[in-house]
């Protein structure tokens, strides 16, 4: 980043490459859509151009990305319910039968060679984790993708969310609680070990 302020334009491409992946499964665990994420994600990007200056040394860049990450997803959020609350006045559309936007990353997945069944299992985890993160209350769901999926630390997010470190671990513990009880069916089926694995 800093080689990036200094001039080299190359390092926006390491920039990229290092971090896109960890923000396009915040973006899509956080909106719940892959075309919405990848809007997002481009967003993202264009604004570490446009406010590449307001960095400083002292930040962490994986910490000031995700400040831009979360401020889109918020002003995302209000852009939804106003669309919610004008739709109201106009006639239900039905949804597009080739629409296929919704709960899936399989393709972001870590590559495996377990086969055909393994991949329909990690497809359907993947669609339970997903019903099971939109669940989660606001707050949770957003320590949870920050720790588990920026891999900030505890500190780190407290300080992003402007809370104190124990309310954020107190609302990671409940997160996990959630998640655990909705996901209960997948303990024994030895699907939840790979999803640790991919982290995503």
């Amino acid at each position: 980043m800093e080689a990036f302020k200094n001039g080299d334009e190359k390092a926006f491409a390491v920039l990229v490459e290092r971090h896109e992946t960890k923000l396009w499964n915040f973006l899509r665990r956080y909106v719940g859509d892959a075309a919405t994420a990848e809007d997002l994600l481009q967003d993202l990007f264009m604004r570490v151009l446009a406010h590449a200056a307001d960095w400083t040394p002292a930040a962490k860049v994986t910490t000031w990305m995700y400040t831009i990450a979360r401020n889109l997803c918020t002003d995302h959020a209000r852009r939804a319910v106003h669309r919610k609350a004008t739709s109201l006045d106009g006639a239900p559309s039905a949804r597009n039968a080739d629409d296929d936007s919704g709960p899936i990353l399989v393709d972001r997945l870590a590559g495996t060679d377990r086969g055909g069944e393994h991949l329909v299992d990690m497809g359907q985890m993947v669609k339970e984790l997903d019903v099971a993160l939109a669940a989660l209350p606001e707050e949770q769901r957003e320590v949870f993708l920050m720790r588990e999926v920026m891999e900030l630390s505890f500190a780190e997010i407290a300080a992003a969310v402007g809370v104190t470190e124990p309310t954020v671990k107190s609302r990671m513990r409940y997160a996990l609680e959630r998640l655990r009880t909705a996901l209960a069916t997948f303990r024994d089926s030895g699907t939840h070990e790979v999803a640790g694995e991919a982290r995503t």
